[in-house]
C-alpha cells in the first residue's frame, strides 16, 4: 500500500512550514551547541548521499513498474523511496540537502499517483489533515479503485510541556520559601519510595504549581494521569524502578501519547528516534511505537534503570541524564568533582536545571495533593481495552464499525498507528473497547483477509429487507449476499459491505400508531468550548467510558463548541446544556 496523495501533500506542507521555523537540532534536549550541531550534520554527508541514492533507486523502479502496469509493485517501490528518508534516523530538517530532496521526492511521487485517481468516484468528502498547521484538503473516496487503498492520515501532535518548561523563570513570590513549607514537604518526601536530598528549589516549584501560573497544569495532570497510571506503576514496579518516578510522565508529555517536543522527542515518555530504537521501539511507515502505551512505558523504565545503574542508584542523576543525555551529565560530574545533582547543577543546561526539581515537585504534590491544596480532583478512569490480533492491513474503519465505536476512538486506543490501517505484512494486536474482542473476532471471520482494508460494517434492524439495505447503501443485493454468506438475515444486526459508495442513510420501520407520550431513549446536550466526554459525564454523574462508547468518541477528545452529545434518556442533570 502506498501513501495517498493527500498524506504526501500534507507531509510536504508540514516540512515546508518547518523550513521557515528556526530550529536548533541536537541529539537530546539540553545537548550540543549550534556550532557542534553543524559539525555533526556535515559528518552525515556521506550517509545523506547513500540515502538519496537508495531512495532514487526505489523511485526509478516504481516508475518502471508503473509503466508496465504493475501497480502493486509500483506502490511498494514508491513507499520504500519515501521511507528511505523518513526511516533513516536522520532529522530531515538538519540537512538542507536531505530536506530539499525529500520535498522534491514527495512531489514526484504525488505527480505519479494523481493520475490513478481519475477513475475514482466524484463524491469527495472534505476532511482536515491534522498537524501543526491543520491545512484543509479534499480526500476522494478511493475505495472503488483497488490499486489505491484508503487508510492514511497525517498524525497530529500535541506540544510537549518540556518546551515551555525549559524557558520557565520563577517569580520572586514563587522563590519565597518558608521553614513551615519545607517541614511539610520533608514529611511528604519521607513517604516516597526513593530517597533524595531536599533543596529549596523543589519547594519553589511546588509554589509555582500552587499559584495561578501552574495550578491548571498540575490539576490537569492529576486528572489525566489516571488514564495511564495503572499501566505505568505496574510496569515500573516490574522493571525495578520506584513507582513514584512514574510522574516523570507528566513533566515529559502532560500524559499525552501524541506529545512532541521541538527536538523531535515523541510520546508519553518523550523518546528521540535513536534512543527509542535502542530500547526496541519500532519506527516504520506504519507505526511509531514511541507514541504507544505499554512498550514505550517499559522502555522508559528500562532506560531509567540503566541510567540509575550508571550513577550508582542516584535517581536524580538518572532523571537528569534522561533529559540531557548521559554524556552531558558525565561532563558535569567531571567539572563539579562530585556525582551529586545539586553539585553539578551549575554545569548543566538550563532546561535540565528546571527539569529535575520540577519532577520532584510534581511527585511530592501527587503523593499528597490535599496537603498542597489540590482538593477533590478525580483522576480519569484507567484505560480499559481488549487486545485482538488482526491480520495484515485491517482498516480501522472496519474495526470501529465492528466494535460500535468511531475511528477516532480506536486511534486513541492505538496512538502508535501512523495510518488508519494496521501494518501490512504482519499480525498486529489492536486495542479495542473492553468487552468488544469477541464481537470484533466474529465480524472479522466474515471478511476475507484481502478485503479487510476496504470493507466496513453497517448496522441493520432485524428483519430489514435486503433490498432496503441495498437501496440505502448503494450495494447490490447480490453483493450483500456474497459478502455475508451463511448469515441469517432475519436475525442479523450487522452486515459486511464494501467501503465504497456507502450512503449510510438510516432505516426506519414505519409505525401506524406512534406513541407521542413515550419518552425518548436518548437526550442530547451541546458541548461548550473545552468540553470532553469525560467532563460531560462527570457533570451528569455518568461513566465516561459508557458515554464515550455511546457517542463513539474518546473520553478525552476535545469537543467542538456546539457539538451534540447523546445522553441516555432521563440522565441529564439539572442545569446541563440542552439541545
Amino acid at each position: 500500500m502506498t501513501r495517498s496523495p493527500i498524506r504526501l501533500a500534507a507531509s510536504a506542507f508540514l516540512f515546508a512550514v518547518a523550513l521557515f521555523i528556526p530550529v536548533i537540532i541536537h541529539a537530546q534536549p539540553g545537548g550540543s551547541s549550534a556550532r557542534e550541531i553543524q559539525t555533526e550534520v556535515q559528518k552525515t554527508d556521506p550517509r545523506v548521499d547513500q540515502i538519496i541514492e537508495r531512495a532514487n533507486d526505489h523511485f526509478r523502479k516504481g516508475k518502471l513498474n508503473l509503466e508496465d502496469n504493475k501497480r502493486e509493485q509500483a506502490r511498494d517501490e514508491f513507499d520504500k523511496a519515501v521511507d528511505e528518508v523518513l526511516m533513516s534516523g536522520l532529522d530531515v530538517r538538519a540537512s538542507q540537502r536531505l530536506q530539499a530532496f525529500y520535498l522534491e521526492l514527495v512531489e514526484k511521487v504525488y505527480r505519479e499517483e494523481v493520475p490513478l485517481m481519475h477513475a475514482a468516484p466524484q463524491n469527495a468528502t472534505p476532511v482536515v489533515a491534522q498537524g501543526l498547521a491543520n491545512p484543509q484538503v479534499e480526500q476522494t473516496d478511493l475505495a472503488k479503485v483497488k490499486p489505491i487503498t484508503i487508510g492514511f492520515r497525517q498524525q497530529g501532535f500535541d506540544f510537549s510541556p518540556l518546551d515551555p518548561l525549559s524557558k520557565l523563570i520563577l517569580t520572586e513570590k514563587e522563590k519565597n520559601v518558608t521553614e513551615a513549607q519545607l517541614a511539610t514537604t520533608e514529611d511528604v518526601k519521607n513517604t516516597l519510595d526513593f530517597n533524595f536530598t531536599m533543596n529549596p528549589l523543589v519547594q519553589q516549584y511546588i509554589n509555582y504549581y500552587q499559584g495561578s501560573r501552574g495550578r491548571a497544569t498540575m490539576e490537569g495532570g492529576l486528572r489525566r494521569s489516571g488514564r495511564y497510571m495503572k499501566i505505568a506503576r505496574e510496569t515500573f514496579r516490574r522493571e525495578g524502578v520506584p513507582e513514584d518516578i512514574t510522574w516523570l510522565g507528566q513533566v515529559e508529555s502532560a500524559w499525552s501519547p501524541k506529545a512532541r517536543s521541538w527536538a523531535a522527542a515523541s510520546g508519553l515518555w518523550q523518546f528521540i528516534s535513536g534512543t527509542g530504537a535502542q530500547y526496541g521501539l519500532r519506527q516504520t511507515a506504519w507505526v511509531d511505537e514511541r507514541n504507544g502505551i505499554e512498550k514505550p512505558t517499559a522502555a522508559s523504565a528500562r532506560y531509567l534503570k540503566d541510567l540509575a545503574k550508571r550513577y550508582n542508584g542516584d535517581w536524580l542523576l538518572a532523571m537528569a541524564a534522561y533529559n540531557t543525555g548521559a554524556l552531558n551529565v558525565d561532563r558535569a560530574i567531571s567539572r563539579a568533582g562530585a556525582a551529586n545533582y545539586w553539585k553539578i547543577y551549575p554545569y548543566i543546561a538550563q532546561e535540565t536545571r528546571n527539569y529535575v526539581p520540577n519532577i520532584l515537585a510534581v511527585i511530592l504534590i501527587a503523593k499528597n495533593p490535599e496537603k498542597y491544596g489540590f482538593h477533590g480532583i478525580r483522576p480519569e478512569p484507567a484505560m480499559s481495552f481488549d487486545s485482538v490480533p488482526v491480520t495484515s492491513s485491517t482498516s480501522l474503519r472496519l474495526i470501529a464499525d465492528a466494535t460500535d465505536t468511531s475511528v477516532e476512538y480506536i486511534q486513541s486506543l492505538n496512538p502508535e498507528l501512523r495510518r488508519d490501517i494496521t501494518p501490512r505484512g504482519e499480525t498486529y494486536n489492536v486495542r479495542v473497547p473492553a468487552g468488544k474482542s469477541k464481537q470484533l473476532a466474529a465480524v472479522l471471520k466474515r471478511v476475507p483477509t484481502d478485503h479487510r482494508d476496504v470493507a466496513r460494517v453497517i448496522s441493520i434492524a432485524p428483519g430489514e429487507d435486503l433490498q432496503s439495505v441495498a437501496n440505502r447503501t448503494g450495494v447490490s443485493v447480490a453483493t450483500l449476499q456474497s459478502m455475508n454468506a451463511g448469515i441469517d438475515f432475519k436475525s442479523a444486526t450487522k452486515l459486511v459491505v464494501p467501503n465504497s459508495s456507502i450512503k449510510l442513510t438510516n432505516w426506519r420501520r414505519s409505525t401506524t400508531t406512534p406513541d407521542t407520550n413515550a419518552a425518548p431513549s436518548l437526550t442530547k446536550v451541546r458541548a461548550r468550548k473545552g468540553d470532553t466526554i469525560a467532563k460531560i459525564a462527570a457533570a451528569n454523574k455518568m461513566s465516561a467510558d459508557e458515554l464515550a462508547r455511546l457517542n463513539g468518541i474518546g473520553p478525552n477528545v476535545e469537543l467542538q463548541a456546539g457539538q451534540e452529545i447523546k445522553l441516555p434518556g432521563g440522565t441529564s442533570a439539572p442545569g446541563s446544556r440542552r439541545r
